[in-house]
């Protein structure tokens, strides 16, 4: 029996022991019993129940890569307001500067759980090609290759120079060869399920995900964020807009956005025009104000809506509106920049009244001719909008040039555990 339930993602845990604990500061995750864990792994059933847990580690609780990226870049990038100082690591990311230190929990949290993704990912990539069933091993690498290169571009976001291996005292590498490193990563995923499509069987087991077509968003995103504006235009292209994937949640595992803002005690929104103000102020009448936020208590105040709605509200993968965007900065960063095709992919997204997850501005549509420079400021304002709250925030505003003025901070200190033991962890950045 092959079948897992992507939603039992608690029944991976007896089989995760082996893995590292999260506060390990090592990345080789070894572990006594290795030798029967690898033996283990050679089977389909193993192989799942791995892979369900590797989704819960990115997904699930305060620990997890989601939610501290979110809080990270949420923070940083002038998204969220912080609600209780008794919070440490998020006062420090409110603050900012060097009160962000290598101490804060936040930013171990998102490293260590990014390489538990990464290392578990790769040794069920690394089990699946010795499946003899191939096309249920494509659906098992696609699916795991998902949270790896999700991780490698997380950690590719927040530090300047990032390891791309396993092991001790591993080299570090300039982060955008981390975002190739996961581009990398994709693209055997993919050469994997064009050789033998993923099987019924395997599909079945996670609807809430269109596998090659995340594979091809996350490349689309990644190239963008690595330069590669032609490569970026062509992945955006292939991505199904509607076709959503999502991460979903239960009432055994509930929504961790949900349950931080519930508790109305460690963030919300900054304010009801999501931190933006000048000339990127959103209009009054933009109707993803008020999909991600809403009034709400006595005296009513501002409070995060949207993807933490409910307790099994899902959060997307990615949204379609990225991948239109995408193609707008693209056709605008090109060596001879496309600015008639740009703004047109631009205005997509501002006449935008439908959409799979509901993110629609619904505004009328923009008229040029602008420059370059204006159109990329109209990219980035409704970047801001569209990707509220989802992780990005501050790899835009350094893409797009913002003065550091709008920052908290634009790369983050290496966390003391690394540091530690691993000694070619670079100096930290100074801001």
């Amino acid at each position: 029996m092959k079948n897992f339930k992507i939603k039992s993602i608690y029944i991976a845990c007896g089989l995760l022991t082996f893995a590292s604990s999260i506060s390990s500061c090592k990345k080789d995750f070894e572990d006594p019993s290795r030798a029967s864990v690898d033996v283990a792994l050679g089977s389909s059933q193993a192989l799942s129940a791995v892979a369900v847990g590797i989704q819960r580690t990115y997904t699930l609780n305060r620990t997890g890569v989601l939610f501290n990226s979110i809080t990270a870049s949420g923070f940083s990038g002038n998204e969220l307001k912080l609600l209780n100082s008794g919070n440490i690591p998020e006062l420090q990311l409110s603050t900012g500067g060097n009160a962000v230190d290598g101490t804060n929990t936040i930013l171990f949290n998102m490293w260590a759980s990014s390489f538990k993704v990464i290392d578990e990912s790769n040794k069920v990539i690394a089990g699946a090609e010795a499946l003899g069933d191939k096309a249920y091993a494509s659906g098992l690498i696609g699916y795991v290759t998902i949270f790896k290169a999700l991780s490698l571009g997380t950690i590719s976001t927040f530090w300047q120079q990032v390891p791309v291996t396993i092991g001790k005292n591993v080299p570090f590498v300039n982060r955008t060869d981390g975002y190739k490193t996961a581009i990398a990563a994709i693209d055997n995923a993919l050469a994997k399920i064009a050789a033998n499509p993923i099987s019924t069987q395997f599909s079945g087991t996670v609807p809430n995900l269109n596998i090659e077509n995340t594979l091809h968003a996350l490349k689309a995103r990644y190239a963008l964020f690595s330069g590669q504006y032609a490569l970026a235009l062509t992945e955006a292209g292939l991505v199904s807009l509607s076709s959503g994937s999502s991460f979903t949640f239960d009432n055994a595992n509930i929504n961790i956005l949900n349950s931080v803002i519930a508790s109305n005690n460690v963030f919300q929104p900054i304010d009801a025009n999501l931190g933006l103000g000048g000339a990127f102020a959103p209009d009054v009448t933009d109707k993803r104000l008020v999909f991600y936020t809403k009034m709400e208590g006595s005296p009513a105040t501002i409070r995060m809506n949207g993807f933490a709605a409910t307790t099994t509200t899902p959060i997307p993968i990615f949204l379609p509106g990225e991948m239109i965007l995408i193609k707008a900065e693209a056709y605008a960063r090109q060596t001879t920049p496309d600015l008639n095709n740009s703004l047109i992919e631009l205005n997509k997204v501002v006449t935008k009244t439908t959409d799979i997850f509901g993110v629609t501005a619904s505004l009328p549509a923009l008229v040029g001719p602008y420059t370059q420079a204006q159109l990329l400021d109209l990219i980035y304002k409704h970047r801001s909008i569209e990707l509220y709250a989802s992780g990005l925030k501050l790899e835009d505003m350094r893409r797009f040039g913002r003065p550091v003025s709008e920052m908290k901070r634009s790369f983050m200190p290496y966390p003391f555990q690394e540091r530690d033991n691993n000694t070619n962890t670079p100096a930290n950045p100074t801001f």
